[in-house]
């Protein structure tokens, strides 16, 4: 495994890198701490637009849908590039690198027409309906039923943890159009307008305060049937697409971001006195931040191990799991030694005069808890290892 970039690579990053110093907004923090969600949500579609008038949004699509054609470590040095440059993230996120290139994989010319252009300049954000509160993290046991009416589905259901939901102009609904079928069969993969009569979003309030996730209700929702991604049927593996394109780069971004909170804790701990001395004195806590170093490097090594096996076999496969239990599980364990350096003060909210960096450190911590929930349970990755990976039994 090479972790040189080759000179094309270099390349790429130097000119993503003079475009991102001199056009990554300087009021961003300011935005990111003090507007509302939907306010900061406007903020970040006015700078993917910007992103993708310079030609880097969807880097990693092909040419012919407005992409680079950019490979697979260009996506990764892009993400990479973006957060050591503290750039807004962008507003679109699921579209640009979950539901846009299942669309070019699995979509018709009409609807890769339709949909693509708008999904790169965030004109229309999407959200994705998998999830359901009976079926979880058992995906193949949802209920939200689509029946054909003619020329279109009538969709009745229930869809729980969905990311812009309360955003969102288009869904991508996993549902089962057919009433007698079980597990994975009989599902289809439906691209629904979030506007149509009977769609109903309830904002689920979490314990950091905002609403950042969503359930949708949908009430005899009415789908063309053209709006079918893929075969009707065959929902599954499409859904399996969009999944893998999920789980392919999780970590690139992470790793940097929670290297930068690393090294502001170490200047932290230097500083905050406890017992008498600080808390870079304190041999237990020297210890745990320590450990938590050598994980961030593993982290980033197993990142390179995974996008190096996606090089090798074209695809993005099941060890994407084993980044995803990584990254999650070590963000965790490293936000609970923040809250140990940081004592008292980990515990301050934002508003509060007293909190350490407008209590984001307190925000992570707090959020760090849906990690090894969100994108896949830590449970059902441990499954996907076992059986894909190392070739265990399924258990049952």
């Amino acid at each position: 495994m090479d972790l040189n970039l080759t000179p094309t690579e270099l390349k790429f990053r130097d000119e993503l890198r003079a475009w991102l110093q001199a056009n990554v907004p300087g009021d961003w923090e300011k935005h990111r701490t003090e507007d509302e969600m939907l306010a900061r949500f406007e903020y970040l579609r006015a700078w993917q637009k910007k992103v993708y008038q310079a030609g880097w949004a969807g880097i990693a699509w092909p040419k012919e849908y407005g992409g680079r054609g950019a490979s697979l470590m260009q996506q990764v040095i892009f993400i990479e590039e973006m957060t050591r440059a503290s750039a807004p993230p962008l507003a679109n996120v699921l579209g640009l690198s979950l539901i846009g290139p299942t669309i070019i994989a699995f979509g018709t010319d009409a609807q890769k027409k339709r949909f693509l252009p708008n999904i790169l300049s965030a004109d229309e954000i999407w959200c994705q309906g998998f999830s359901e509160p009976n079926a979880g993290s058992d995906l193949a046991n949802l209920r939200t039923d689509a029946r054909l009416d003619d020329d279109h589905y009538v969709v009745n259901g229930q869809k729980v943890w969905n990311s812009y939901g309360w955003a969102a102009d288009w869904c991508a609904l996993l549902t089962r159009s057919d009433p007698n079928s079980t597990k994975h069969q009989g599902l289809s993969y439906l691209l629904v307008d979030m506007k149509s009569p009977g769609v109903e979003v309830r904002p689920l309030r979490q314990m950091t305060g905002e609403s950042e996730f969503c359930e949708l209700f949908f009430h005899d929702v009415k789908v063309p049937a053209e709006n079918v991604l893929g075969k009707v049927g065959d929902g599954w593996n499409v859904a399996l697409g969009t999944l893998a394109h999920e789980r392919a780069t999780l970590g690139a971004g992470a790793q940097i971001a929670i290297r930068r909170q690393f090294d502001r804790l170490v200047e932290l701990s230097r500083t905050i006195q406890r017992n008498g001395h600080t808390a870079a004195q304190d041999p237990v806590l020297r210890q745990k931040m320590a450990q938590s170093y050598a994980e961030i490097e593993i982290m980033r090594l197993n990142q390179m191990r995974a996008i190096s096996r996606i090089n090798e076999k074209g695809v993005p496969g099941p060890e994407g799991s084993i980044q995803k239990i990584f990254w999650t599980e070590l963000n965790q364990r490293f936000q609970q030694t923040a809250a140990e350096v940081l004592g008292p003060f980990a515990q301050l909210t934002k508003g509060d005069p007293h909190a350490i960096d407008e209590g984001q450190f307190a925000y992570s911590f707090l959020r760090t808890r849906g990690n090894t929930i969100e994108a896949g349970t830590s449970e059902i990755q441990r499954n996907i290892i076992g059986h894909f990976v190392l070739g265990l039994p399924k258990s049952y």
